[in-house]
């Protein structure tokens, strides 16, 4: 009866996660959102239904915006482009933290212990999946710039002007990059000063090859000059960056991989024998729980520098 119980339980919070993800695709970006009912020409009187039907969460993700750990969370969810809001990404937190404990409790001889450890890997998993997103997102956007200055140029070379310009370089360029100067565009529309949406931006995307743009776009609104010529030596330099960067990425991805395999093996290891044999790994706490806490300290330690130092070798300014 008890494993038909935790059998239930665990289908159940399943079908919980399954649900929110869908709901939360069929929701869509809630920026784009907004904005399309101003941006549209139909009438705008009309209340949005997902914001009928997500009026808790609405409510749960201003309470939690309003705090500094909230804020970053809403900023990683943008950059990572994942639609979700605040208080849905914690919620995922907490399904992910009480699935993984109960999975881990089960397979774990019902231990405690086990259940901890099933639950912080709960809590973990969420975030390196946004700081992944995060990370691959912003690395195809810097690849994609070089292309998008080239655009920009020509269409000012052409007479365009510097919003006519924004406006092509959503409507030519692929993903990432034309979804954030489709935003970018969008607010412009609704009145928003393009300083500001420049701004809001690069807070979404913090990259320093994109300041370096923005920068020049303020500075010629202020002072003028010729946007294309400044935007064309931009353009050289951050392919230059690029490429330097892409080299260097090459040559030290042995030790950044070593060096992030090597780390995690330990700790692997570790969960495997807790969950195969417990009695052998908790031999070590035979000595007394001082001699047990010096050699977890110095395990942590030693794998802790290590890892440091090699990724300290692999970075490599440019």
């Amino acid at each position: 009866m008890t494993l038909v119980i935790i059998v239930g339980g665990i289908v159940l919070i399943v079908v919980l996660v399954i649900g929110l993800i869908v709901s939360t695709k069929n929701e869509g970006a809630a920026l784009d959102d907004r904005l399309s009912q101003y941006l549209s020409d139909e009438p705008v009187g009309d209340i949005d239904k997902a914001a009928k039907q997500s009026a808790l969460t609405t409510w749960a993700t201003k309470k939690v915006e309003k705090t500094p750990f909230g804020d970053k969370i809403a900023r990683d969810l943008a950059r990572a482009d994942l639609k979700f809001k605040v208080a849905e990404y914690f919620a995922l937190i907490v399904i992910c933290v009480i699935l993984l404990a109960g999975i881990a409790w089960f397979l774990g001889n019902r231990s405690p212990i086990s259940a901890i450890i099933g639950g912080v890997i709960g809590y973990i998993v969420p975030g390196q999946y946004v700081r992944a997103q995060k990370k691959k997102r912003l690395q195809k956007f810097n690849d994609q710039l070089p292309d998008m200055l080239n655009l920009m140029v020509n269409g000012l070379r052409a007479g365009y002007s510097t919003t006519q310009a924004i406006e092509a370089i959503s409507r030519e360029m692929p993903p990432p990059i034309s979804d954030e100067f489709r935003r970018a565009v969008q607010e412009m529309q609704i009145g928003i000063p393009m300083e500001t949406t420049l701004d809001n931006l690069l807070r979404r995307i913090p990259s320093e090859d994109l300041d370096f743009v923005v920068t020049a776009i303020n500075v010629q609104r202020e002072v003028g000059g010729n946007l294309s010529e400044i935007l064309d030596s931009i353009s050289f330099t951050i392919r230059e960056r690029i490429r330097i960067k892409g080299e260097i990425r090459v040559m030290t991805a042995q030790v950044r991989t070593s060096g992030t395999v090597l780390s995690m093996i330990p700790f692997g290891l570790a969960l495997i024998l807790w969950f195969l044999n417990q009695d052998y790994l908790m031999s070590m706490t035979r000595g007394g729980p001082i001699c047990t806490a010096v050699i977890i300290c110095v395990i942590l330690g030693l794998i802790i520098s290590s890892y440091m130092i090699m990724m300290k070798i692999a970075d490599i300014e440019v």
